[in-house]
């Protein structure tokens, strides 16, 4: 369910729709993205731990892209939206390439 609001909330904010549900929609979206990436690099810790690191990192990654494009006056929240994606998915990317290394590693060692 929340894939599905965190999707439906980066399509309006794409798509430019005008709907009440635009905003709380595209806001989860800023927040669900980069804390599932920041959350799945980060399985060794606790469960509260890991929610509160994971939380913290998606606010800085959303931070820093809004002052990256403030900083070289292309500010857009269509922008946003798709630079917050790509780096969630590369950092989501990084750890799957991590996990499929560490796992033939083991199976070659065994």
């Amino acid at each position: 369910m929340a894939v599905a609001v965190a999707g439906v909330g980066a399509a309006l904010a794409l798509a430019d729709v005008d709907s009440s549900l635009r905003g709380p929609f595209t806001l989860f979206f800023l927040l669900a993205a980069p804390g599932a990436a920041v959350g799945a690099a980060l399985r060794g810790l606790d469960p509260f731990a890991r929610t509160v690191v994971s939380v913290a990192g998606a606010i800085a990654v959303d931070l820093l892209v809004a002052q990256g494009m403030l900083a070289v006056h292309r500010w857009s929240v269509p922008g946003g939206v798709v630079a917050v994606t790509a780096i969630s998915s590369l950092a989501l990317l990084l750890v799957l390439v991590r996990r499929l290394r560490v796992r033939t590693t083991r199976r070659r060692t065994s």
